[in-house]
C-alpha cells in the first residue's frame, strides 16, 4: 500500500522560508515521478512543482519560479519543497503526489489527474 506522508507546514511571515518533506513508502521502486501541488478552500488544487524520477529535470509553475526548490532522495524515498521569499498568497494546503512514469504524467506533470496517489496534505499559513 502507498502512502505519501507530507510535514514541515506551518505559520510564517511574509518573506520567510519553510521547507516541505514528503517521505514515501510502499512505492515498488523509484520510477515515480513526485510533485507537490496546493490548495485552498473553494479553489481547485494546483501544481507547484513537478520532479522526474531521477531528479534530473524540474517543473515549477510560473507564480513559484525563483522562490520554490523541489529535490528528492530516492535513497531515502524522500521528496522535499524549499520554499522561500514566502508571500501571503502561498497559503494553503500542500499535498505531495506521486506517479509511474508514464506518458500521461510526461505531458502534464502539474497537473493533478496525472498522479495517482497523494499524501493527507500539509497547512502553509504565510502572515502579511
Amino acid at each position: 500500500q502507498v502512502q505519501l506522508v507530507e510535514s514541515g507546514g506551518g505559520s510564517v511571515q511574509a518573506g520567510g522560508s519553510l521547507m516541505l518533506s514528503c517521505v514515501a513508502s510502499g512505492l515498488t521502486d523509484s520510477t515515480y515521478y513526485m510533485a507537490w501541488f496546493r490548495q485552498v478552500p473553494g479553489k481547485e488544487r494546483g501544481g507547484v512543482a513537478a520532479i522526474s524520477t531521477a531528479g534530473t529535470i524540474t517543473y515549477s509553475d510560473d507564480s513559484v519560479k525563483g522562490r520554490f526548490t523541489i529535490s528528492r532522495d530516492n535513497a531515502k524515498n524522500a521528496l522535499w519543497l524549499q520554499m522561500i521569499s514566502l508571500k501571503p498568497e502561498d497559503t494553503a494546503m500542500y499535498y505531495c503526489a506521486a506517479a509511474p512514469r508514464t506518458g500521461w504524467v510526461l505531458s502534464r506533470p502539474l497537473t493533478g489527474s496525472a498522479y495517482s496517489y497523494w499524501g493527507r496534505g500539509t497547512q502553509v499559513t504565510v502572515s502579511s
